[in-house]
């Protein structure tokens, strides 16, 4: 990977790589990522938009989301996932960025 590839890759691409890059990546493991986020905690405008927007996309199967903690879990089929780009993309960096790793 040249230095363009490393700047390219630090860019968020997609409003889905900006929200996780503004969340703690508590564990991963591939179809399953828990993510936290302070601005989440006791705001349901911020619930019910993370709800509406990840809550479209296909390749995700569920969302859940809880205020009080501000955690966010979600579920999905890796191979499902991964055939789209962004979202590959996304896993990514939640796999590389994560607290905790699937052994």
């Amino acid at each position: 990977m040249n230095i363009f590839d490393t700047i390219k890759n630090a860019i968020p691409q997609s409003a889905v790589d900006v929200f996780v890059r503004t969340t703690d990546i508590a564990s991963y493991m591939p179809g399953r990522v828990r993510l936290y986020s302070k601005q989440l905690v006791n705001n349901a405008t911020l619930e019910a938009e993370v709800q509406a927007r990840l809550g479209v996309l296909t390749e995700i199967e569920r969302v859940e989301t809880n205020i009080e903690t501000g955690s966010i879990l979600i579920t999905y089929e890796p191979e499902r996932l991964r055939a789209n780009a962004q979202l590959r993309r996304v896993e990514d960096y939640m796999r590389t960025h994560a607290r905790r790793k699937a052994s």
